[in-house]
């Protein structure tokens, strides 16, 4: 079989992630048709031209320029996106290998332009949508039947150019070669690093990830902690992004952060962790007040001159008696005697966490207990395997090592030992009981879920 040939791309979708991908394609010299809307007069387009139309996408790739980091290698490596709207060239799609779906996080919207588009593309095109947690079987069925094999999910890390992870996802009627393809696409010409994710929402990465950081801020709730301790915390001292949990939040944008709660929220009723997805009470204060983090410049942090202050959540009041979101100096750390446990082998250090008394090393374990329980609960259907799991938190949240990974280091039945004692005196985040493959099988014999 011959090998697929990605000769030109059309990313449809302007936006912040549309345009990053765009960016990306380019930087590794591959030409790209950007689409958006076709641009009205009240866009600031005037008359409709050819030119005015494309209003929109051209003043998404200027954007591109002024973005940091810079999602362009060179700024002049803009002049190689074609800017493209859906009045005027839908034909030019047939010119096309593979189309990326990259518009706003709405099915209907989604559904409605694959409608549009799917006459106009090429008998051979692969057509993905960079949805962060939409059903991709759900998004495909809109497609006509020959299109269907072709279609699936790429989910892109923001920012394209600089995060490892993509997540893939196969509808039950998408080719395996599909996939295939696309991910030697991906690998090699885009130098990324592919996880295969079932199609559930939110996929692998974020699934795990978002869960996570909702544990980590009830866990900090129940400890007492501060945004800057946490962070301090859950940084580059427990093998994590140097960010934190609360820094990280502000640079994903706490819009998007809700988002994808949202996401979690509306698709996950039967989750036995459904309660813990409730959305944290500073989170929507600080969006009500339009706080969205880095973008907006200030969230759960807030720089003032040369001075970072964290969050205060509900101190202050506005004059009309409303609890309003207050800054205070930021600068908390780790206690030293915790920063010593995290030095300690796994298996001791887990120990040690388990057993103290001291607030942030009880709120170590219980955020590591809780990431342990979830991705044990959920494996079989979030992943192919458990290895997927732990990469698709290395390339796309910056661990150092996955769940998986630091639990067998640790001691596999050990460790299982201490979340199934959590889970049956009621400190666990659930009720739900550990899955059997756990305790029993060959993952017990081996003591390992990587050999």
């Amino acid at each position: 079989m011959s090998r697929f040939q990605v000769r030109k791309v059309a990313v449809l979708g302007a936006g912040v992630m549309g345009a990053q991908i765009a960016a990306h394609l380019v930087n590794v010299n591959v030409p790209v048709l950007l689409f958006d809307l076709a641009a009205t007069p009240k866009d600031g387009a005037g008359a409709p031209s050819p030119s005015s139309k494309n209003l929109i996408v051209t003043k998404a790739v200027e954007g591109l320029k002024k973005l940091k980091p810079a999602p362009l290698g060179i700024p002049e490596g803009a002049a190689q996106i074609e800017p493209a709207n859906y009045d005027e060239h839908l034909d030019k799609l047939g010119e096309c290998d593979l189309i990326i779906e990259a518009i706003a996080e709405r099915m209907d919207w989604k559904l409605e332009l694959y409608k549009r588009i799917a006459p106009a593309l090429a008998p051979h095109a692969i057509v993905a949508s960079n949805t962060s947690g939409l059903s991709i079987t759900k998004l495909s069925q809109v497609l006509p039947e020959s299109i269907q094999p072709r279609f699936c999910g790429i989910h892109f890390f923001n920012p394209p150019r600089y995060m490892q992870l993509v997540e893939l996802i196969a509808t039950p009627s998408t080719g395996p070669q599909i996939l295939d393809q696309l991910e030697t696409f991906v690998t090699s010409t885009l130098g990324k690093s592919v996880v295969r994710a079932l199609d559930t929402p939110n996929f692998i990465a974020n699934r795990v990830g978002i869960a996570g950081m909702l544990a980590t801020i009830k866990e900090a709730e129940t400890y007492g902690l501060t945004y800057d301790v946490v962070d301090d915390l859950t940084g580059k001292k427990l093998g994590r992004a140097g960010s934190g949990t609360f820094r990280t939040a502000d640079v994903v944008g706490l819009d998007t952060l809700s988002h994808v709660i949202t996401t979690l929220q509306d698709n996950l009723q039967a989750d036995p962790f459904y309660p813990s997805f409730a959305t944290p009470p500073a989170l929507a204060q600080l969006i009500a007040q339009g706080a969205l983090g880095q973008k907006t410049g200030a969230g759960f942090y807030k720089k003032v001159g040369k001075d970072i202050l964290r969050l205060d959540p509900g101190t202050g009041e506005s004059a009309e008696g409303r609890k309003e979101a207050t800054y205070v100096p930021a600068g908390g750390k780790a206690d030293a005697i915790v920063e010593r446990m995290l030095k300690k082998a796994p298996a001791e250090r887990l120990k040690l966490l388990r057993e103290s008394t001291n607030p942030q090393a009880q709120f170590l374990w219980a955020i590591l207990r809780d990431s342990f329980h979830y991705c044990a609960v959920h494996l079989a259907d979030i992943a192919p395997t458990a290895r997927d799991v732990d990469q698709a938190m290395r390339w796309g949240f910056g661990t150092s090592q996955g769940p998986f990974e630091l639990w067998q280091q640790a001691g596999w039945t050990q460790v299982a030992t201490w979340v199934k004692a959590d889970i049956d005196a009621g400190t666990a985040l659930s009720k739900a009981p550990l899955p059997a493959w756990v305790f029993e099988g060959p993952v017990a014999a081996k003591q390992a879920v990587h050999t």
